[in-house]
């Protein structure tokens, strides 16, 4: 049986948008009706949402059969769990808080067998195997793998080249939010200082040839960071589309204002 291709790291090859929404409900049902829609790729957050592996694999299955590429955010760095995110069939893996180019390198390691890295060995326990269908998945499967590390914070900012630059980084995201708290900017990614940062690590990243992401729920943010040279931006979050419609539906029949707030993160 050969390699399963990652769509998301193929398209990436490219330089057409990619168009993403976030996956907050940490059911397999709710993924699904995402996927189902017509996003290029869905991130199922294992950081801010409720997820375990567990409730990860349930939306790696629902989802496996439609177009858009499933991207899972780790809650941390530990490559422990990497390693289990890897084996139940994780191939785009993003992990938060990125900050020196020695913590880039560690990601790289823990998501490559060993000589080159430090990932255990789960043969025929493992769906990434394919439980042991795969042929010869030891010495391929770093190729089918996309490894996205963000940059959210000053000192990640100022260390976009060591960790673009990183062999092994396929992709950098940006976090505007958790960005603009640490330049003390809370709730305003707007800012003019933290637009500038986020102007640099795009530069930054796109000269060192990657292609680089970015969460921007609304259309103006979307458009503007596209134009900036950002190619796989996430343009909406389950969980807010949900409220907006409900706040929207109860406003016509109760005669409130519907608020146009987006969270983002």
């Amino acid at each position: 049986m050969e390699m399963h291709v990652n769509t998301f790291k193929s398209a990436l090859a490219k330089s057409d948008p990619m168009w993403g929404c976030w996956a907050g409900f940490a059911t397999g049902y709710a993924a699904e009706i995402v996927a189902s829609t017509g996003f290029d790729w869905l991130l199922i957050d294992g950081e801010h949402a409720p997820n375990t592996v567990v409730t990860i694999l349930a939306q790696l299955q629902a989802v496996a059969p439609y177009s858009a590429a499933p991207v899972v955010r780790s809650v941390n760095q530990d490559a422990a769990l990497i390693k289990q995110l890897l084996d139940i069939g994780v191939q785009t893996l993003m992990v938060p808080m990125v900050e020196s180019g020695d913590q880039a390198t560690a990601l790289v390691r823990a998501t490559r067998y060993p000589p080159q890295g430090i990932r255990g060995v789960g043969g025929g326990l493992v769906r990434a195997t394919r439980w042991d269908r795969v042929d010869d998945y030891l010495n391929q499967a770093h190729e089918s793998l996309c490894l996205i590390v963000q940059i959210e914070s000053p000192k990640g900012v100022e260390q976009a080249e060591a960790i673009a630059t990183t062999d092994g980084v396929d992709a950098v995201f940006i976090g505007p939010a958790d960005l603009s708290v640490g330049m003390g900017y809370p709730g305003n990614p707007g800012h003019p200082d933290v637009q500038k940062a986020i102007e640099t690590v795009v530069k930054t990243v796109k000269a060192a040839g990657k292609p680089v992401g970015i969460l921007a729920p609304l259309e103006d943010d979307a458009r503007r960071y596209q134009a900036l040279g950002c190619q796989f931006i996430a343009v909406g979050i389950d969980i807010s589309l949900l409220r907006q419609g409900a706040l929207a539906t109860v406003a016509r029949y109760k005669g409130q204002a519907a608020s146009q707030s987006s969270s983002t993160y």
